[in-house]
């Protein structure tokens, strides 16, 4: 720790407010980039120090002024300067992310979860579906940590869940959610380029949060999202090339009456000058209407 911001702290910090304000400090001065779980340096520097205390993450202000011992100090200071100086997100620090109330361990090998259709699960996707209970089949595709798969069996109590994705690295990622979960008997974690493994299989609901950044986004990222699979990331120059081969193949794997749902990040406007005849419905979620696109079979045909 011979930085000497970090030496003096050492023996000069005392309570978990002198930390949290030395954290907002060096992360402000670093010019860190957020979206892995917090949007700003002080919400981040609360969760990194809670978790390092073994304290609850949405208790700060109780422990505000609680006296640190010096390894206690030590800790927390040594995940400080591996945030600033590494610049890993707080996810793969402290392996853990969370969607609502759900938590999931996370490591570099998927991408941090924070997608939009966590939102819709959470609502059981109504009124696209009028009776959760009736819903007996999901497919999570792309589903990397697994967290949409479980929030879908969650969602949909009577449903089998097929989650799928090209990466043996995250599907292993995924069985330890889905087993952290309890729902091995309900979740199926499926080795697939998209839809090539899943012959003969259909499904009432179809989710996807695909890789979806273009080209040049992908070249401007800050180093935080470096950390991320790039395989998650990109997808072609204008960021919609596995959007392209769901809506080829979706409807030969949804039931009569069933949904396709897809998070496409900031690609609306291209997604529909490529699909001008699709009936694109826009869903409603925290950031706007531009964002998760929801389409039925018919639509699809």
């Amino acid at each position: 720790m011979s930085h000497p911001h970090y030496s003096e702290a050492i023996t000069t910090l005392k309570t978990v407010r002198d930390c949290l304000r030395f954290a907002v400090s060096r992360f402000t001065e670093a010019k860190l980039s957020f979206g892995h779980g917090s949007s700003e340096a002080y919400d981040e520097a609360a969760y990194l120090i809670l978790h390092t205390l073994h304290l609850p993450p949405d208790s700060l202000e109780p422990f505000l002024d609680a006296t640190l011992t010096p390894p206690e100090i030590s800790d927390v200071l040594n995940l400080i300067k591996k945030r600033v100086v590494q610049r890993i997100p707080a996810a793969y620090l402290t392996h853990q992310a969370f969607l609502g109330e759900f938590s999931f361990y996370v490591d570099e090998r998927v991408l941090v979860p924070r997608s939009f259709i966590a939102e819709l699960l959470r609502e059981r996707i109504t009124p696209w579906v009028e009776d959760a209970e009736m819903v007996s089949s999901v497919l999570d595709m792309c589903t990397g940590s697994g967290c949409l798969a479980i929030l879908a069996a969650h969602a949909f109590p009577n449903a089998l869940v097929d989650g799928a994705d090209l990466s043996p690295d995250a599907l292993a990622v995924a069985r330890r959610n889905v087993e952290d979960y309890h729902l091995n008997e309900r979740i199926e974690l499926i080795e697939t380029d998209l839809f090539k493994q899943l012959k003969g299989r259909s499904y009432d609901i179809i989710i996807s949060n695909p890789p979806y950044v273009d080209a040049p986004s992908v070249a401007a990222l800050p180093q935080e999202y470096l950390h991320e699979p790039e395989l998650a990331l990109g997808s072609g120059h204008d960021g919609l090339d596995a959007t392209r081969i769901i809506l080829k193949h979706a409807a030969d794997h949804l039931t009569e009456n069933g949904i396709l749902i897809v998070e496409i990040g900031h690609n609306r406007d291209a997604l529909e000058a490529a699909f001008p005849d699709l009936a694109f419905t826009w869903l409603e979620v925290s950031a706007g209407d531009q964002f998760v696109f929801l389409l039925h079979r018919e639509d699809l045909l």
